[in-house]
Order: structure tokens, then C-alpha cells, then sequence
């Protein structure tokens, strides 16, 4: 319990890192409570109210098939948030036990293991998405698995470098001595030395997964339409900026913020994690 309040007096000693995760939860409470906070259906249509301005009926007006902006972006915050969290359990779990087996075996499964990852690593997220998407297609839980792929070889080589360091301690060494299997010396004694950097950089990744959905439905290979995404609704509104501005500025300005948040808690958590960190950061 001490060292759970440490972590937290470290991690909000900075206003900043407290507006982000105000900011982070108020964007979690809108995805979780969704149906109960949008006014209307995101799907619903009223043709005649098309681009609508601002009013006390559409808050953020409408778009041209006359749904509501407000709705659809909280609806869309479920997207984001669920293919980001999803996409970032993927990438850490493949890309931890990899650079786990990478950096303790060494050898030939290092070898092998890291030139694979540097091959997929060499292709643009973006392009490595797109590709997997036409091939796979672009459901939520398919995006998800795509999107998290591509940050396999991130998690793998940050966790690779720091079991090599890990394993220079004598404790490792002791254990080989009296015969722990590699098992036991992976799971007991390796990896709660590294999960540190593997928390600090889920939380990053949580907003660059985000970021990548976003990019991939403004492109028009994201979640299918009508389904409310940010990014697809960005790209929606796009041809409507003089007429109707905040049909694609208002999703754009929750993505820019989200991410922000998140990026900005990520550096938090480095920083409560190690301490020694927030003199570089200040």
C-alpha cells in the first residue's frame, strides 16, 4: 500500500500530469457511458436538418446526411478507445514474450526474432495497416489485431535491451548456478525488472494506436461507415469546412487532445516509475 500511494504522489506531483488524466478519464466516462450521454442515435439521420449550424437542438450542428456531431463523437470515442487499449494489449504481451526469449536466450532465436521484427519494423505503420486491412478487412476487432501488430517490434527491442541489462546482475547468474530453469529465471527474476518500460510505453501507445485507427478511417480503410469514428468523420466534414466547420473540426480537436492526454501521462508514469527521470522532463 506505500509504495502504491509513492507511485501516486509521484505521478500527480505535476499539475499537468493531473489535467491528462482528468482529460484521459472524462474521454474513458464518455466511451463507458455513452447510449446515456449522446442526445440522439449517432446513426440517425434528419436529412432535412442537413449541415445544420450550431443550436440548442444539435449542439455541434449536423453533418450532411443530418446526423448529430455531439452524438456521433462520443459514440466515436468508444472506438478509439477500445481499439487503442486492444491494439496495445496485443502489441505487449507478442512483443514482450519475444523480446523476453530474444535477450535471455541470445543466440540463434535472438537472431532470428530480431531480424524478422526489424523487417516489419522497416514498414510505416501506416502502410503495414493498410496492407493487413485489404487482406484481412477492417472490422473493429480485425483493426484492433492489425494495429497492434505493428507495435510487436517496438515492445520486442525495448524489452530485449533491457533484459540484457537485467541479465548481468548476480542474481541471474546465481540462479544458473544452482540449475533454475530458464522458465522460472524469465517469469521470477527478469521480467518484474523490466515491466517498468513496458507500462510506460503502453500508456504511449494507447494514444499513437489511436492516432494510427484515426489516420487509417480518415483514409477510408478504418471501420466500416455508418459506424461513428473520428477519423472517418474528419474525412466526412472535410469538404464542408467553410460551410460547416465543426462537422471535421470537432473530432479532430478530441483526437489532438486525447492523444496529448495520454502522451502526457506516459511520460507521468516514466517519471513515477523512476524518479530519477524528472529532473529531465522539468
Amino acid at each position: 500500500m506505500e509504495k502504491i500511494m509513492s507511485f501516486l504522489k509521484n505521478l500527480f506531483d505535476r499539475k499537468i500530469v493531473i489535467l491528462a488524466a482528468a482529460g484521459t478519464l472524462l474521454f474513458i466516462g464518455m466511451a463507458i457511458f455513452a447510449p446515456l450521454l449522446a442526445p440522439y442515435d449517432p446513426n440517425r439521420q434528419d436529412l432535412m436538418s442537413s449541415l445544420a449550424k450550431p443550436s440548442a437542438k444539435y449542439l455541434l450542428g449536423t453533418d450532411l446526411h443530418g446526423r448529430d456531431i455531439l452524438s456521433r463523437i462520443i459514440f466515436g470515442t468508444r472506438i478509439s478507445m477500445v481499439i487503442g487499449i486492444l491494439a496495445v494489449f496485443i502489441g505487449t504481451i507478442i512483443g514482450s514474450l519475444l523480446g523476453l526469449i530474444a535477450g535471455y536466450f541470445g543466440g540463434i532465436p535472438d537472431l532470428v526474432i530480431m531480424r524478422i521484427l526489424e523487417a516489419v519494423f522497416s514498414i510505416p505503420r501506416i502502410i503495414l495497416a493498410i496492407a493487413l486491412g485489404a487482406v484481412y478487412g477492417n472490422g473493429l476487432a480485425i483493426l484492433a489485431v492489425i494495429i497492434g501488430f505493428s507495435t510487436i517490434p517496438g515492445y520486442a527491442r525495448l524489452i530485449r535491451g533491457q533484459v540484457f541489462q537485467v541479465k548481468q546482475n548476480d542474481f541471474i547468474a546465481a540462479g544458473e548456478v544452482i540449475g533454475v530453469s530458464s522458465a522460472r529465471q524469465i517469469l521470477k527474476h527478469i521480467l518484474p525488472n523490466v515491466i517498468s518500460p513496458i507500462i510506460v510505453m503502453m500508456t504511449q501507445n494507447i494514444g499513437s494506436a489511436i492516432l494510427t485507427e484515426a489516420s487509417l478511417s480518415f483514409l477510408g480503410v478504418g471501420i466500416n461507415p455508418p459506424t461513428a469514428t473520428w477519423g472517418g468523420m474528419v474525412n466526412d466534414g472535410r469538404s464542408y469546412l467553410l460551410t460547416s466547420p465543426l462537422a471535421s473540426l470537432a473530432p479532430g480537436v478530441c483526437i489532438v487532445i486525447l492523444v496529448i492526454c495520454l502522451n502526457i501521462l506516459g511520460d507521468g508514469v516514466r517519471d513515477a516509475l523512476d524518479p530519477r527521470l524528472k529532473g529531465i522532463t522539468h
